[in-house]
C-alpha cells in the first residue's frame, strides 16, 4: 500500500511537462547584493529563500544547528549562514567569496550573487556585478552611506548596472524611524546623481525579521513604496541581447578530419542563421554560414547564450581570439583604447608596466600608457594620480602589443570588458570596461619598409641582440658592459651601450626615482633598445632595472632570441662597501629616498641566461664568460 501511495503522489509526465513549460516562459533576473561590511547582505538572501519556501526541511534543520554554533543573532535563525558557506566566513561572520543562488517565484526566475563587503574582496564584488541586471545596495540604517557603499555603487555603474534598490536595512535598530530613512535616501541620491542609474528604489527593511522583504511591514505605516520581492518580480531590465548585432567569439577551431572545419564558441550577442553573411572582425573577410552544428544535430538559427559550431562556405582564416560578426555592425579593431579600470592588487597599478590583457575573445600584452585620473569614491571627483592603489578606480589609456576586436562596454558587456593579469604571478590584478578606441590609434598605421632587420644585420655580418645587464648599483654592470663592448668593437662588431646614468642626462632627464618613474625609465630604454636591435646592432643595456615585470616587458618587445638577461650578482654588502658614487652612504643615512636595496626593492632574475657571481672574480674573467656564452649561441 505504501508503494501505491507513493506512486499516486508522484506527478505524471503531463504535469512535469506543464511545469517545465511554465518555468521556461518566465523571465530571468540576475541581481547582486552589495554594500559595506555587516550591512546584512547574506541575511537578506537567506530571508528571501526562507520566505519564498525554497529551503528544504533538511536544510532548515542544518541551518538551525549551524545558527546555534556560528550564529550572531542569539537563539534566532541566522539566515546569513545559508549563503556564507565557507568555514572562514562562518567563523568570522563575513562573506569572502561570491555565493550564487537560484530561486523562483510564480512570476520570475532569479539568480542572486551575494558579494563580500570587505575592501580586500572588492574584486569578488566586481565579479558578481559583471553579469547582473540589478544591484541591491544595502545600507545599515545606523551607519548610513559609507565609503564602501559608494565604491560598490560606482563599480556597479561602471559595469553597466542601471537599476538600483537602496535597501536601508536594520531599520528595526533605529526604531523604524522615517527621518533616518529619508536622510539616507537623500544622501545616496545626492551621491549617485551622476552615476547614470535609470532607477533607484529605496526600501526600508529588516532582513532579520522580514520587514518589507517579501511582505509589507505593519511597523512602518509611513512607507508606501513596494516591498523588495514584488519589485524584483516586476522591474523591467534591458537584456535583449538577441536584438544586438551578432558577436560570435571563436573559442576553438574544430578540425576532426579533412572534410570538416568548424568554429566553436558561444553566441555573445545577436543571432545567426544558416545562410547569413558574416565578417571576420580583424581581417574583414566575408563568408556565409553553411551550417550551425550542435551535438544534437544542426540548427537553423542560434541566439545569444547558445554554444554552437559554425561552418562557413569559404575557406577563410578564423583563429581562436577572433570574432565572427554582423557585416553591417562591426566591432572596433585597435591596439589603443580608453577604459575604466578597477584595481584589485596590493601592488599599485603603474603606467608603463606590462600586464597581460585578456578579453572574452583574445589575449595580448598591454601597458597603461596614461592614467588620466583617479575617481574619488566619496564624491565622484576626478583626481590627478600617478598610480592606482588597491580597490581604487580610474580612467586609463591602454596600449596593446597587437590589435584586438572589441565593443564599447556600454554597447556590449561581454565584448567590452577585460581583465589585467600580472605577468609573473598570473594573478588577476584589475578589471576594465572599455570606453572607446583612441583616435590616435586610428590615425597611426605601420609603414611597410623595404629594408628590414635581417638585411641590416646581414650587412653588418652579425646577429642582432640586446644584452641586458641588471644588478644593484655598484655591482659592476657598467664596467663589465663597457669592457665587453670594447672587445667586440675591436673584433669588428657594430655595437652601442645604453648606460643608466648617461640616459638620464637626456632621454630620461625628466624622471626621478619613484617606482612609477623607474617603470617609465625602463619602458623608454627598452623601446630604444628594440629600435637599435632592429637596426642590426648588438645593444648593451646597463640598468639596475630592479623589477622583474619591466625586464619581462623589455624581453617581450624583442624578437625570438634577441634578449639576453645578464645578472651581475654582487651582494648588497659588497656594493655598499665599494660605493663608487657615495650613494649608499647617503641612502643609509636617509638622505636619498627610493634607493634600490635600501628602501626600494630589487627583484633578482629567476632564470637569467647569464648569471655572473662577481665576488673574487675580475671584470676580465666575467667578460670572457659572456663571450664564451655568446659564441656558443652563435651571436659572435
Amino acid at each position: 500500500m505504501d508503494d501505491l501511495a507513493t506512486a499516486a503522489a508522484l506527478p505524471d509526465a503531463e504535469d512535469i511537462r506543464a511545469y517545465l513549460a511554465a518555468q521556461s516562459g518566465k523571465t530571468l533576473l540576475r541581481f547582486l547584493t552589495c554594500g559595506s561590511v555587516d550591512d546584512g547582505k547574506s541575511t537578506l538572501i537567506g530571508r528571501l529563500l526562507y520566505d519564498t519556501k525554497l529551503i528544504f526541511e533538511d536544510q532548515l534543520a542544518a541551518l538551525e544547528s549551524d545558527s546555534r554554533k556560528h550564529g550572531t543573532v542569539g537563539t534566532d535563525i541566522d539566515f546569513a549562514l545559508l549563503v556564507d558557506g565557507l568555514e572562514a566566513e562562518r567563523e568570522q561572520g563575513i562573506t569572502i567569496d561570491v555565493a550564487y543562488r537560484f530561486f523562483a517565484t510564480d512570476k520570475r526566475k532569479f539568480i542572486v550573487a551575494d558579494t563580500p563587503g570587505h575592501e580586500q574582496y572588492t574584486r569578488n564584488m566586481a565579479t558578481g556585478a559583471s553579469t547582473a541586471d540589478l544591484a541591491i545596495v544595502l545600507v545599515d540604517a545606523r551607519a548610513g552611506v559609507l565609503r564602501q557603499t559608494r565604491r560598490h555603487s560606482i563599480i556597479a555603474a561602471m559595469l553597466g548596472i542601471r537599476n538600483i534598490v537602496l535597501a536601508v536595512n536594520k531599520i528595526d535598530l533605529v526604531d523604524y524611524a522615517e527621518d533616518v530613512f529619508e536622510q539616507i535616501v537623500e544622501d545616496y541620491r545626492g551621491f549617485a546623481a551622476d552615476l547614470g542609474f535609470q532607477s533607484i528604489v529605496p526600501i526600508p527593511m529588516s532582513a532579520r525579521f522580514g520587514d518589507n522583504v517579501t511582505g509589507r511591514s505593519d511597523r512602518m505605516p509611513w512607507y508606501k513604496g513596494p516591498v523588495l520581492l514584488s519589485h524584483l518580480e516586476t522591474v523591467e531590465v534591458e537584456r535583449d541581447a538577441a536584438a544586438r548585432p551578432l558577436r560570435f567569439p571563436v573559442q576553438y577551431v574544430s578540425r576532426p578530419n579533412l572534410d570538416f572545419r568548424g568554429f566553436a564558441g558561444t553566441v555573445a550577442a545577436g543571432r545567426v542563421a544558416a545562410g547569413d553573411e558574416v565578417v571576420v572582425a580583424k581581417s574583414g573577410k566575408r563568408s556565409r554560414v553553411a551550417r550551425i552544428v550542435t551535438q544534437d544535430g544542426d540548427l537553423e538559427e542560434a541566439v545569444e547564450g547558445q554554444a554552437v559550431t559554425l561552418v562557413l562556405e569559404d575557406e577563410i582564416e578564423v583563429s581562436r581570439g577572433n570574432m565572427l560578426v554582423a557585416p553591417d555592425a562591426r566591432p572596433h579593431v585597435a591596439d589603443q583604447f580608453a577604459a575604466n579600470v578597477v584595481w584589485f592588487d596590493e601592488h599599485a597599478m603603474i603606467p608603463g608596466r606590462s600586464y597581460i590583457l585578456r578579453t572574452e575573445v583574445d589575449q595580448t600584452s598591454a601597458t597603461v600608457s596614461e592614467l588620466k585620473y583617479r575617481v574619488n569614491v566619496n564624491n565622484f571627483a576626478h583626481e590627478a594620480a600617478k598610480s592606482l592603489e588597491l580597490n581604487e578606480v580610474g580612467v586609463c589609456n591602454l596600449s596593446l602589443q597587437a590589435p584586438i576586436a572589441f565593443d564599447r562596454f556600454a554597447d556590449d558587456r561581454t565584448t567590452g570588458g577585460f581583465i589585467l593579469i600580472d605577468r609573473l604571478t598570473n594573478a588577476t590584478v584589475g578589471a576594465g570596461m572599455i570606453l572607446h578606441p583612441l583616435r590616435r590609434a586610428e590615425n597611426i598605421h605601420w609603414q611597410a619598409l623595404d629594408v628590414d632587420k635581417g638585411s641590416r644585420a646581414a650587412l653588418k655580418h652579425q646577429k642582432p641582440v640586446v644584452l641586458w645587464f641588471t644588478g644593484l648599483s655598484g655591482s659592476g654592470k657598467s664596467t663589465i658592459a663597457n669592457l665587453l663592448e670594447k672587445k667586440l668593437h675591436v673584433a669588428g662588431r657594430h655595437t652601442y651601450l645604453l648606460d643608466g646614468d648617461n640616459v638620464r642626462h637626456g632621454l630620461n632627464r625628466d624622471l626621478g626615482f619613484t617606482e612609477e618613474d623607474r617603470v617609465e625609465n625602463i619602458r623608454r630604454v627598452a623601446e630604444v633598445a628594440r629600435l637599435m636591435a632592429d637596426a642590426g646592432l648588438m645593444v648593451f643595456v646597463s640598468f639596475i632595472s630592479p623589477f622583474r615585470a619591466e625586464r619581462r616587458m623589455a624581453r617581450d618587445l624583442m624578437g625570438e632570441g634577441e634578449f639576453v638577461e645578464i645578472f651581475v650578482d654582487t651582494p648588497f654588502e659588497e656594493c655598499a662597501r665599494r660605493d663608487p658614487k657615495g650613494l649608499y652612504a647617503r641612502a643609509l643615512k636617509g638622505e636619498i629616498k627610493n634607493f634600490t636595496g635600501v628602501d626600494s626593492p630589487y627583484e633578482p632574475p629567476e632564470a637569467a641566461e647569464v648569471h655572473l657571481e662577481t665576488l673574487n672574480r675580475t671584470p676580465e674573467e666575467m667578460v670572457e664568460a659572456i663571450e664564451a656564452w655568446l659564441r656558443e649561441q652563435g651571436y659572435c
